[in-house]
Order: structure tokens, then sequence, then C-alpha cells
């Protein structure tokens, strides 16, 4: 009998844990060729997390979970999650059931077939986040695409299974800071790409916000390309070419019309400071990296667990 390890990053999910393990236990019933288990993992959640987790586990003997000794992040909680498995499959999912557990099937259909992954993405026209957050989202996955060598559709989440193979390459790849949907392309192997129907949160509320998002976007064009470091280049030649062409267009002014020259020299000396904030920024954001990468700091602490990396 195959094994499937079920990894589940969880914040402030107490509402809607007990549905999610009762709905995928449903579909887990339909699948009897398999052998699963959950591997929950508490990410410094502030409400009853935990507990729930802890009766979940005592109720039902394959619930294992992880819990973090403060808030570390989804990608921290992935990871951790992944590097606590032992089965032949894994599918990593949400807890808040937008991620439909009754896709196992043919996501591990998929598997069956050879394919070394099965990962899902939301069809555009099943989007309900409104036009602001739908435009933001189109925006990422275009610039993802153009200025990187990680190739996703649009609409790509998280939700997936991989082979045991995959997720070893996945484990080797120790970086602290992490963005697992580009490290999930990144790695290679086969991936079949299957859509399905949004579905809304009816229990709790998303701990996401715009402003979480928007960096999540930045820490997966900085992780995985360098390209903006290379408009800086283009961007510090088209200021040369500008500034000359300012240069005489002010002699010119000076001599021929009697028109002062100080609103073009300030409007030249703010689009430059501009510029040189907007270069200092980026270059801060991969220093940074850079800094936050060469302390060697781990992934995430773990503060209570009923599962080892060995077990099963």
């Amino acid at each position: 009998m195959k094994t499937v390890d079920i990894v589940v990053p969880c914040f402030n999910e107490e509402e809607v844990l007990p549905e999610f393990v009762r709905v995928t236990n449903e579909v887990i019933a339909t699948l009897p060729q398999y052998s699963f288990r959950y591997i929950l993992v508490n990410d410094g959640s502030r409400d009853k997390t935990l507990m729930v987790m802890m009766k979940l586990a005592e109720q039902y003997d394959n619930v294992k979970y992880i819990s973090f000794s403060r808030n570390f992040g989804k990608e921290s909680a992935m990871y951790a999650g992944l590097e606590h498995t032992t089965a032949d499959f894994v599918i990593v999912m949400d807890a808040d059931l937008q991620h439909p557990p009754a896709m196992f099937p043919a996501m591990l259909a998929e598997i069956e077939k050879g394919h070394d992954c099965c990962a899902l993405y939301r069809e555009e026209k099943e989007r309900k986040d409104g036009f602001l957050r739908t435009a933001f989202s189109n925006l990422f996955f275009n610039l993802q695409n153009s200025m990187t060598d990680v190739k996703m559709p649009k609409g790509a989440v998280d939700y997936r299974v991989m082979s045991r193979q995959m997720i070893d390459s996945i484990l080797a790849m120790s970086e602290v800071q992490r963005f697992s949907k580009g490290i999930f392309c990144w790695v290679g192997f086969d991936t079949k790409w299957i859509p399905y129907e949004n579905v809304e949160r009816t229990i709790g509320t998303s701990s996401w916000n715009f402003w979480g998002l928007f960096r999540y976007a930045i820490d997966g064009i900085v992780c995985f390309s360098v390209s903006p470091l290379r408009w800086l280049i283009i961007i510090g030649i088209l200021m040369l070419v500008a500034a000359a062409g300012l240069g005489i267009a002010m002699i010119f002014m000076a001599i021929f019309a009697s028109v002062g020259i100080f609103v073009p020299v300030l409007c030249a000396v703010l689009a430059v400071g501009g510029i040189l904030e907007l270069s200092m920024g980026i270059l801060g954001e991969y220093i940074g990296r850079t800094y936050m990468e060469v302390k060697d700091r781990p992934i995430y602490i773990a503060k209570l667990k009923n599962i080892e990396k060995t077990d099963r």
C-alpha cells in the first residue's frame, strides 16, 4: 500500500481545522489503496489552533502535528512539514478548505500515470477576489514568468501532490528566504497542471491582506531573478541621456527664451532623487536577503510536536 502525507500549514485555524479533517477523511475513505497521514504545522497561532490539533491527534492515530515557538511564516511551516514526511507521495494544501480535498483522486491519478507532481491552478473566470486583487495577481504572474526562469500558469497555488524524489530535491534547498511556488518549479520534474474551481472561504477569516500579498510577490521576483539589478544599469544610461538633453535644453532656454530654469532644474533633481531612492531600495532588498542567509539561522524552531522525521 502506497503512503501519502498531507502537509497543512496552519495559522489561526481553530474554527476550520476540525471541519477540514472531517471533510478530508470523507475523501480519504474513497481511496483505500493509499495510507494517509496528516502533518499539521501550527505557525505560532494566536488562537487555540494547537489545542485543536492535540485533540485531533488524540482522536485520530494518523494526525501528527508540529508547533512553532512563534510565527515564522507559511513558507517555514511548509518546509517543516515537508522535512518530516516519509511517504511515497506528499500533498501540500491549506486548511481553510479553499483547496478542496475532493481533488485528491484526480491528483493522485495523475501521479500514478508517471508525473512527478500534480499541481492546481485557479481558473481566471472563477476568481472572486475583486478587480484590484485579481489584476495584481495577473501582474505578478506576468512579471514572474517574464523576469525569471521559473514558469507557472496564472492562478497557480501551493496545492499539489509530489513524489518522494521531488520532495527530497526541495528539501536540499535549505535557503532561509523561501518562495515555495518558485522552488516547486525551479527543481524541475514533470508537473501536470490541472484547473480547479475557486472555493470561497466559509469558516474563519483569511490572514492575508493586500500588503502581505505585495511583499509575497516581491519575494517571488527577488528570490529567483536578478533582473531588477540589471534594470538599474538601463535606468542609469537613460538618466545620463536625459541629463544631457536637459542640459542642452536649459542652455537654449537661457539664451533664447525669457523663461527661468528653476522649474526644470527642480524637476530634474526630484526625478534623480526618486530614481536613486528606488535604486537603493532594490539593492537593499538583495543585500538584506544575503545578510539573512549569511546568518544561517534555522528556518523554524519547533516548540512541541508528536512526530519525528523517521516516524511512519
